[in-house]
């Protein structure tokens, strides 16, 4: 599996109400961790047995340097992961209710220059049986998702909200797992004949589009299929969309009906809730299976005794 996208270095804070403006709140957790989209779903996949392949911009400073050392230590190959002298990584800074797991983002972008096309060669390719996009850096993205439809790779992008290039990059994807903001920003009314018409007007096979508490709506040329969200007690969902996709890769590379992908990949993103940060929450393959068995649920076995990268 390879992904090129979003790494970012958190700082999280647990409040028990939102502070209105000129006063203070005391936190009642303060941690920091390694996030971002496309980084997030590829350590959930990690966890989950499957190799990983990285494709970013960090700087040269401190965060930088513990996104990568976060990466490494679980098992995701940084390779492709770019230092730009001299700049900032991605930070952010989350805001957590206590009680209600809401949580509110403020982010930076690196201040390096974004990965050029000439930095994304196809020995980032080779062996990917998936390659996973957040649509951030359009033209390495547009780049590397024309490369890996040229080699038979298939493409997911994660859509979080119209950005530019996002459209053309989601019309070269085989799976777009889109946030509820992306189709809003595309005009959706959010019923499911108006998703369905958004969907096939993308062009991909499969197309899901989350909704938080509400679950999830994925349209695979059939009616579309409504997949509940997991009721648990959620202390933070920062992630959660991003573990949605790193399940969501997991089913694809197993073969799973579309249906066992998307349950899977729900319950995966339902569990990280359990606990703050992106990553931490983050469960192993083992876990998930018990927490699918206690719902009556059936993970399907595992397709072959290894995955490529």
């Amino acid at each position: 599996m390879t992904g090129l996208g979003q790494c970012c270095w958190d700082t999280l804070a647990v409040v028990d109400s939102y502070p209105s403006p000129d006063s203070k709140a005391e936190a009642a957790v303060w941690e920091e961790q390694a996030g971002g989209p496309t980084a997030t779903a590829l350590v959930a996949l990690a966890r989950l047995g499957i190799p990983c392949r990285f494709a970013g911009v960090v700087g040269d400073d401190d965060a930088g340097s513990r996104i990568r050392q976060a990466l490494e230590s679980e098992g995701v190959d940084g390779a492709f992961l770019a230092t730009r002298r001299g700049g900032a990584s991605q930070r952010a800074f989350i805001m957590i209710e206590r009680g209600s797991g809401r949580r509110t983002i403020v982010w930076r972008r690196p201040t390096g220059d974004p990965l050029d096309p000439r930095e994304v060669p196809d020995a980032f390719l080779v062996g990917s049986s998936l390659l996973l996009l957040d649509g951030l850096m359009a033209d390495a993205s547009l780049h590397a998702a024309g490369r890996a439809r040229s080699l038979g790779i298939p493409v997911m992008v994660d859509a979080g909200r119209m950005r530019p290039g996002m459209l053309d990059i989601a019309r070269q994807c085989d799976y777009v797992v889109a946030a509820e903001q992306f189709f809003l920003d595309l005009g959706w009314d959010r019923t499911p004949g108006h998703f369905r018409g958004l969907a096939a007007g993308l062009g991909a096979p499969v197309v899901t589009v989350t909704l938080g508490a509400a679950g999830s709506l994925t349209w695979s040329g059939d009616e579309p299929l409504h997949v509940p969200a997991f009721t648990v007690d959620a202390v933070d969902t920062t992630g959660a969309g991003d573990v949605f996709h790193g399940g969501y890769g997991y089913g694809i590379l197993q073969g799973w009906s579309v249906r066992e992908t998307v349950v899977f990949a729900s319950a995966l993103a339902a569990m990280k809730c359990r606990q703050v940060g992106a990553q931490q929450g983050i469960p192993r393959l083992p876990d998930v299976s018990g927490f699918l068995a206690r719902r009556n649920v059936t993970v399907p076995p595992r397709t072959a005794a290894e995955v490529s990268p």
